[in-house]
């Protein structure tokens, strides 16, 4: 009988509490637009809150975007989303150092609806926390020897697309293929190309079926270097 998403959800969040106990974790939650990264965070943080054990906190990579001047610098094409859409040293400076440090994290820097400087307050953390990062290209290179442990949520591009593009008016085509997805779809391929993030997730969620998700053991079994 399949399992429930209760119960993978149950079973994961004990497989992330289980990461270096006593001290500060983070861990990527990966995926497609559309494969359902951040409702996973809120859906982990919220169980974590109700039953026993570690503490669990949430931020997304969206809140580090570049500017819509840099971002489309060089046009619109899937290189330009692949490259330029992150601002990813100030995520360093702004969560990854001061959480390693035991300080305050700044969840974002930049609003992205409104494309401007943002302003939230400093958010305070326990020192055995869990901060799951959510967002799209985190086992990219230069991003690797950040996590102690990864999931990357398998969703395929045909339930992925029309999932994510229904929370933009613009993006009306369900179809991966059509020229206006072709930007974010394209992009997708050239992190698939360069990363393969699959094979460097320690679980892998299949999130297509989202009564019924399934959980595995990614190939990397152990904490990043």
């Amino acid at each position: 009988m399949a399992e429930t998403r209760q119960t993978v959800l149950g079973e994961l969040l004990d497989r992330v509490r289980s990461i270096r106990r006593g001290g500060r974790v983070l861990i990527a939650i990966d995926g497609l637009d559309g494969a359902g990264k951040s409702v996973l965070v809120s859906e982990l943080v919220d169980l974590a809150s109700r039953v026993d054990g570690r503490r669990l906190a949430g931020v997304s990579i969206d809140g580090f975007h570049h500017p819509r001047s840099v971002r489309h610098a060089k046009g619109c094409g899937p290189e330009c989303f692949y490259r330029d859409s992150y601002d990813y040293p100030a995520f360093v400076e702004s969560v990854v150092d001061p959480f390693r440090k035991g300080e305050a994290i700044t969840p974002a820097v930049w609003d992205v609806a409104a494309d401007q400087p943002a302003s939230p307050q400093p958010v305070d953390l326990p020192g055995d926390c869990v901060l799951l990062v959510d967002g799209i290209f985190l086992h990219r290179p230069e991003l690797r020897g950040i996590w102690d442990a990864s999931v990357w949520i398998e969703v395929p591009f045909a339930v992925s697309v029309p999932r994510g593009n229904a929370r933009f008016p613009h993006l009306s085509s369900a179809d991966p293929e059509s020229e206006s997805n072709r930007r974010y779809v394209g992009g997708q391929r050239l992190y698939f190309a360069e990363a393969a993030p699959w094979d460097r997730a320690t679980w892998i969620l299949d999130n297509t079926d989202l009564d019924r998700p399934k959980l595995a053991q990614g190939t990397r079994v152990t904490p990043l270097p």
